[in-house]
């Protein structure tokens, strides 16, 4: 059988449209909105190049300037911004005093409000402006609002903004929204605005506590331009060490939600390179461009019954979005398994397909699968032995990222098409088309019993079951046909070979390299039918070299790609001694300078488990020059015994600038109803504090505010309590005469950095 169709310009069809179902997911141009009365993505931009001119984490100078230049935005709206403050300490053991900026617009009725929410501070630690992370958000907000309201679009139910503060520390903000607040029971529906990077399409993640059907209704009603959203999606988001403000409306509230988020480019996400310059225009527009019918609809709709007990599956298509209920996913699988076995059936009936190549497509797509497999997964590991800078960067996606996604892609076809050129011939081809359909089906029998969100991949399988068919049943089939069966593996199964690496890490491309097999697999009465199969190979092959050679030559540092590095000063009152501590895998010159060419390893500090997203922890330390820094004042307030426990209140002030206090007990210590700042930590049930380790808690510092701590403990248990006070100004502080970085480096995000800090034991024996 032969296609008479030129399979070159069969193969540059297919990537066209693979290309195509990418190029749709987003706007792709910024044009100035003809009316005030839409939205405008240039708009939204001033206020992004507003709120992102500095770092604006909470405790800063510019966090109090983003916050008054929200205000006025509101204000000139004619709307009356409100501010709720208050200390919040949240189960991530961080506490802190933020500042929400609340504002609302009334409804014609007194139905369920629609919440908008999106949080105005930056990362701590890492220079970060929050460009993307999450300026964006609240320039999408602001804009969206401003062109709802100059169009004076009539609304049912009362909208409520929420500009939240400290979602970079624990969700404080929206902790504090949702358990301080008596706006939080009138609230319906919430829809958040967020960022994990600073480049491609905006994804629709859905927050339920049950089932998601009347979410997916009234999603797909209001109708987005571009709507980019599957049902896998949220366990996807699941599996990341991410959580967003909605987490907080969902857990704690009860309250359904919507997260719009993009997540390309990770490698600037809470960086110093997330900036105006670097969030792409079009991503931003893609966030309007959800923002404005969402807004339109959900402020007329009925939120009181957003609630479901049913579940759908539900993805998008350049044609539209998509749902089923999750009941059809089971019988869809049964009637596919039964499909294919009437078509090999009857396939095996007209001796199209004989039994011996069916057993052979089998061992030739495990030979495919496990070449590709072992290629992509010892490939990455041998990358990162050849390039040990890339461990330099926690997000797990360097900066040539996405050359290794189109290097190993193009090994991985190559790969394919050498396998099946060596043992496939024209003949066995139907016979071995039917190993990959089977063994995709058996991948979805899984799926449908423990993941049937992901029940739409099984769509790929009934064409592929057709492509099956018109192979049996003519001797030559139409390119047309081939192309329009073959789109259901190239919209729903193709963009997970992308989007896995992009979200997940580079560490996953062995996955990526798995679809593509399964694809090719899939597709293989078109691919499987190309004459000079060695020729595409080598093709392929040299392709995928190109992006290797690319990917070196972008391996190294400069600037904005820049090289993440950490340094913090700790002097330790007790001991009188000091030293230079670095999270860094890879010294450079700059904390080389500090640490020395030949620096100690880390021994002894893991018994101060500071947060780290991804857990990071000391490697090297240094002895330092001793410097005379003012610690904080300790104050026990109360200790007294009562029975067999003992009760303490201990007040601890600071004598210098700070912006965090880090304290840690002996974990023989089970301390029970523990408060801060005369809060107690949300969601916290039992009596005994709950924890993993020796941290007790970070506290972000607002005002210079003290820290006091009241509990009660076994009073047979010995008080072993230390703190680490640390101020972020370890590049300013006089005391030292620091050489700043060079332009291809930047602080390392999401550890303590920068820092300047005091260790000592909290000692109710010392005045």
């Amino acid at each position: 059988m032969k296609n008479k169709f030129p399979h070159f310009f069969s193969a540059v069809f297919i990537a066209g449209i693979i290309y195509w179902s990418f190029y749709v997911l987003m706007p792709q141009k910024i044009e100035e909105a003809p009316s005030f009365k839409e939205f405008s993505t240039k708009r939204a931009l001033v206020h992004v190049k507003k709120i992102s001119q500095k770092p604006h984490y909470i405790g800063s100078k510019n966090h109090e300037v983003v916050a008054e230049y929200i205000i006025t935005e509101l204000k000139k709206m004619g709307l009356s911004p409100e501010i709720q403050e208050g200390f919040v300490l949240t189960d991530w053991g961080n506490l802190t005093k933020p500042k929400n900026i609340i504002a609302r617009i009334k409804g014609t009725s007194k139905g369920k409000a629609l919440l908008l929410l999106s949080h105005y501070d930056s990362a701590p630690h890492s220079s970060s402006r929050g460009a993307s992370d999450d300026a964006s958000g609240v320039a999408t907000v602001l804009e969206g609002v401003r062109a709802f309201l100059q169009a004076k679009t009539a609304h049912k139910n009362d909208i409520i903004i929420v500009f939240s503060d400290a979602e970079e520390l624990g969700l404080n903000g929206a902790a504090l929204f949702v358990t301080k607040h008596s706006w939080t029971k009138e609230v319906g529906l919430a829809i958040n605005f967020e960022a994990r990077g600073s480049s491609g399409p905006g994804f629709m993640l859905m927050e339920v506590n049950q089932g998601n059907a009347a979410m997916v209704k009234g999603f797909a009603n209001a109708n987005p331009a571009f709507a980019v959203s599957n049902s896998l999606m949220y366990s996807i988001y699941k599996m990341l060490p991410n959580d967003t403000d909605l987490t907080v409306f969902r857990k704690q509230g009860k309250i359904q939600g919507f997260n719009f988020a993009f997540i390309d480019n990770h490698f600037n996400y809470h960086t110093a390179q997330d900036n105006y310059q670097n969030l792409n225009q079009n991503t931003l527009a893609h966030q309007g461009s959800y923002l404005m019918p969402m807004l339109q609809y959900f402020s007329n709709s009925d939120l009181s019954h957003l609630n479901s007990t049913e579940d759908e599956v539900y993805f998008n298509t350049p044609f539209g979005f998509v749902s089923y209920p999750f009941s059809w996913v089971f019988p869809m699988w049964i009637a596919a398994l039964v499909l294919f076995l009437i078509i090999v059936f009857i396939g095996i009936g007209k001796r199209s397909i004989e039994i011996k190549a069916i057993g052979k497509g089998f061992v030739v797509l495990f030979i495919a699968l496990i070449s590709v497999g072992l290629t992509a997964f010892l490939g990455w590991k041998i990358l990162l032995k050849t390039y040990p800078n890339y461990e330099d960067i926690q997000q797990g996606f360097t900066y040539n990222g996405h050359d290794y996604i189109f290097a190993f892609v193009l090994l991985s076809l190559s790969i394919c098409f050498m396998v099946y050129g060596k043992f496939s011939t024209e003949k066995t081809v139907i016979g071995h088309f039917v190993a990959p359909i089977f063994l995709w089906i058996l991948v979805n029998l899984a799926i449908s019993l423990w993941l049937p969100g992901a029940g739409f991949l099984l769509i790929p399988v009934f064409s592929s079951l057709l492509l099956l068919l018109f192979s049996i049943m003519f001797e030559r089939t139409s390119w047309i046909v081939q192309v329009i069966l073959a789109l259901p593996v190239l919209i729903l199964l193709v963009p997970f070979i992308k989007l896995l690496p992009i979200g997940l890490g580079l560490q996953v491309l062995f996955v990526s390299g798995l679809l593509c097999v399964i694809a090719f697999g899939l597709l293989l009465s078109v691919f499987g039918n190309f004459t000079y199969k060695y020729i595409w190979a080598l093709f392929l092959f040299l392709a995928s070299v190109g992006f290797f050679v690319d990917a070196h030559f972008q391996s190294e540092y400069k600037a904005r790609k820049a090289k993440p590095n950490s340094l913090i000063y700790v002097l330790n009152k007790d001991t009188n001694r000091a030293y230079w501590l670095t999270y860094d895998i890879n010294l450079d010159s700059w904390t080389k300078r500090y640490l020395t060419e030949q620096p100690a390893k880390a021994i002894g500090w893991e018994h101060y488990p500071l947060f780290s997203k991804h857990n990071s922890a000391f490697t090297f330390s240094q002895k330092a020059d001793v410097k005379k820094i003012n610690g904080p004042t300790i104050q026990f307030l109360k200790d007294s015994m009562g029975g067999n426990r003992r009760f303490i209140k201990i007040k601890i002030s600071p004598n210098r600038a700070v912006n965090r206090y880090d304290v840690f007990a002996d974990e023989s210590m089970s301390i029970a109803h523990f408060k801060a700042n005369n809060v107690s930590c949300i969601g916290q049930k039992e009596a005994v504090y709950e924890r993993t380790n020796r941290k007790i808690l970070s506290y972000y510092v607002v005002e210079n505010l003290p820290l006091e701590l009241e509990f009660d403990m076994n009073a047979a248990v010995v008080f072993n309590m230390d703190l680490l006070e640390s101020s972020f100004d370890l590049l300013t502080n006089p005391a030292f005469k620091m050489r700043p970085r060079a332009s291809w480096m930047m602080p390392m995000p999401f550890v303590l950095n920068d820092a300047v800090s005091i260790l000592q034991k909290i000692d109710p024996l010392k005045k």
